[in-house]
This record gives structure tokens, sequence and C-alpha cells, in this order.
């Protein structure tokens, strides 16, 4: 497997997110005179995404991925949803790519999803928790969406004959399964839970706030039309309800990846799961301490995706390259 140089974040947090910003303002600006997909992924079953969704080029970061989905919002990474994948016998179990709010799956997962596909895994991602027709997802409420993710793992499990899958999440995404385990029954075919930067405690108005301004349309959208916001809300109903009793299962393997420079979980640690058997939590820069990397970013982070690699097989563990 290969080893993954680091390469440092920005250190002008600010600048990035407004180059974000702008960036993909930009497409969405010219995504009116651009050719786009009309058609509806129709619940990114196997078919639909055969037939509708384009499959866009590997990136090498947030920025130009998000740019990229707002031209195509539909759009499927490199290496991901190839429905005719079997899985070996050196990895087994399929991965479930999960992207977070006002995210999609190609933003979040056009670094990680090719590398996963390389090392030999069958790779899937779902679109999941908003309009098909736009490039800001996840946005919806998160029992739902936790639906819709149970359907896409059942159609995973039968394509590809494996009775369990991993998951990989992104901020919403590596809560949002915490549901599905806990309430839809998820525990008897997931093996693995591999959460980037999870909402697992909430996050401050402040913190959403920022997440939201990153994106074209974000604050509107937050105030208007985003119960998955208030439900990610340090304290909110819903936090309260899936982390009481104990918040993991046992039979469940956990590995948290976070940093210390995350803005917009605050303190980061608070990302971190309770200590439990199956539990690990991990910081970025205790691997790599010269390593920057931010909340939107850590999913093409060189140092994240080796410990990604690493918690997927831990039989074969690499050490990251700083």
């Amino acid at each position: 497997m290969r080893t993954f140089r680091s390469r440092p974040a920005p250190r002008l947090r600010p600048l990035t997110a407004a180059l974000t910003g702008l960036a993909a303002a930009t497409c969405l600006g010219l995504a009116g005179a651009a050719p786009t997909q009309a058609t509806p992924s129709a619940g990114d079953s196997p078919s639909a995404t055969a037939a509708n969704d384009p499959v866009g080029p590997r990136q090498d970061g947030f920025l130009p991925a998000f740019a990229y989905s707002a031209l195509h919002p539909t759009a499927v990474p490199t290496g991901a949803n190839d429905w005719s994948c079997r899985p070996g016998a050196a990895h087994p179990r399929p991965v479930v790519l999960v992207h977070g709010t006002f995210e999609n799956r190609y933003a979040n997962w056009a670094g990680l999803a090719p590398k996963l596909k390389d090392a030999g895994y069958c790779v899937y991602a779902l679109n999941y928790g908003g309009d098909s027709a736009g490039p800001l997802r996840a946005t919806g409420d998160i029992p739902a969406s936790a639906r819709q993710l149970a359907s896409f793992v059942d159609r995973v499990r039968a394509a590809t004959g494996a009775a369990k899958v991993d998951l990989v999440g992104h901020s919403q995404g590596g809560l949002l399964p915490r549901y599905y385990l806990k309430n839809l029954g998820g525990a008897t075919k997931v093996d693995k839970l591999i959460a980037l930067t999870p909402t697992n405690h909430g996050t401050s108005l402040w913190g959403l706030g920022l997440l939201a301004h990153l994106f074209p349309g974000g604050d509107a959208m937050m105030e208007s039309s985003c119960p998955a916001c208030h439900q990610q809300v340090t304290g909110s109903a819903f936090l309260n309800d899936l982390n009481a009793g104990g918040e993991t299962h046992p039979d469940v393997t956990y590995t948290v990846i976070t940093s210390r420079y995350d803005e917009v979980i605050t303190p980061y640690t608070s990302a971190y799961l309770t200590a439990a058997p199956k539990v690990t939590n991990l910081t970025v820069q205790d691997v790599c301490p010269t390593d920057l990397t931010d909340h939107v970013n850590i999913s093409y982070d060189p140092t994240a995706t080796t410990l990604t690699l690493n918690a997927l097989d831990p039989a074969h563990p690499h050490r990251p390259t700083c």
C-alpha cells in the first residue's frame, strides 16, 4: 500500500473559505449556460448511477472538487459505484462513503475514493439529504437521511454479496451512521465506522454558520430549510437522544480522526466518542505535528487518508510520512 506524503494545509483559513465560496459561486453562475445532469439519480440505485451520473476526475483538494460538483451535482468520484465490483479476500467488505453537511459525494470524496479503489476496495458513495438538482446536500432531517443510507447499504450488500460493509464518513457523515447503527438495525450490517471530524457531540451555531458561509446559498439554506443543522447544534434533542444509553454498539469498531485546527467542531475533542473497547480516537497532529488540515479539507489530507486506510486494514498499517 502507498504511504501518502503529507502536504501542509493553508494557514490562512479565512482566505481559503473566501476562495472556496468565490470558485463555487463562479461555477454556479456558469451552471445556467453549461450542460448539467438533468435526470436525478433516482435515489442512487445501481442502474441509475451507471446510466445518468458522470464520473468526475480525481482531485487533490476540496476547493476544485466542490467547484466541479457545482456544475455536476450528481457526479460520482473516480473509483466509486462500480456495481460489478466483487470484494476479494484481502478486503472482503465494501466501503461506503458518507459525505457531510452542505457537501456531496464528489466534493467530499474525489480524493479518497480513487485511493481506496487503488488499494483494492470496492467503493461506493451516495448523495443524501437534499435536492438532487443542486450540490448542497445533507441538509435534511437526519433520521430520514439515515434511512437513505440504510437503503444504499442494502443495495451495496446485494450487489457485492458482502454480509457487512465498512463506513467512512465526514462531519455529519460520521454522525448519521450512528443513528443507523443504533435505530435502524445497521449494527448487523456494518463492521467498522471511520469518522473524519464527526459532529458526535454537536457544534455551536457559530461553527455551523462558518460552515454554511463556505458555500453559496448555505446561509439562507441553514436559516430556512436545514433540519440537519439544528439537529447538530450542541445540546439538541436529537443529539441528547442519540448519545443517551451509550454512544457505540459493541459489535462495531469505531475510529474517529480529527484535527486540532477544526474550526467547525469546537473544541475539536468534542468529535471524540466516549472511551469503549472498540473505540479509537485519533488527532492528525499527534501523528504529524506540522499538519494544519481543518474541518473541510480533512478528507483530502494525506495523513488522515493513511489513518483511514490503517483503520480499514489494521493488520497492515502504514506510518504517515510528514
